[in-house]
């Protein structure tokens, strides 16, 4: 997930104004579809934060991949993304109201952002919310906007041999976890891989 690419990406640790040094964001994913099927990321307004996975109990992937592990450890999230998180959590009354769409979308994983600290605590729980920072934290695997930002650069130019990545589009296309706009971008790739 975006989330856990940038929740492992070591920085400097910086305390920021945006809360105590004892306030806390949790952010909570679950799908049992999914390996790993469950994760959970703590972290502080510094960055320092702790990260917990389970692979759960979803087939074993093909072979030829790589196979997920459960990984409980301390890990320093960007100085940059903990800023905007706890932005996003005090922009939303520290997850104090719902976040659930309540639309007809396909079922991408339970979500859950919680804050707890000096300013009070709160949480909410969505699939699917249509507000854009609630949903920019917890992008699963930050696909949307990558596959955008890739088949964009396909269009003019900017990246080619899009064959050497057709085993990962393919994956993508058809994943029925991944979100729909991002297997018909995946789909469009191929077709433009064949040309």
């Amino acid at each position: 997930m975006k989330t856990l690419v940038l929740a492992l990406a070591l920085a400097a640790l910086s305390t920021t104004a945006h809360g105590a040094p004892d306030a806390v964001l949790r952010m909570d994913f679950s799908n049992p579809g999914l390996t790993p099927s469950q994760w959970t990321l703590e972290f502080h307004p510094d960055g320092s934060g702790h990260f917990r996975s389970q692979r759960g109990s979803a087939p074993a992937s093909e072979p030829r991949l790589m196979e997920v592990a459960n990984i409980d450890k301390d890990v320093q999230v960007s100085p940059k993304f903990a800023e905007h998180a706890f932005q996003v959590a005090q922009h939303h009354k520290y997850f104090q109201s719902e976040c659930e769409s309540h639309l007809k979308v396909a079922f991408q994983g339970t979500k859950k952002l919680s804050y707890n600290g000096p300013k009070g605590e709160g949480s909410c729980e969505f699939n699917y919310s249509k507000d854009t920072e609630i949903q920019s934290l917890d992008d699963p695997l930050g696909l949307d906007k990558e596959i955008q930002n890739v088949q964009e650069a396909a269009g003019d130019g900017r990246a080619q041999q899009i064959c050497s990545i057709r085993p990962i589009l393919e994956r993508l296309s058809e994943d029925p976890a991944v979100l729909e706009r991002v297997r018909k971008r995946a789909k469009a790739l191929l077709a433009h891989a064949e040309e």
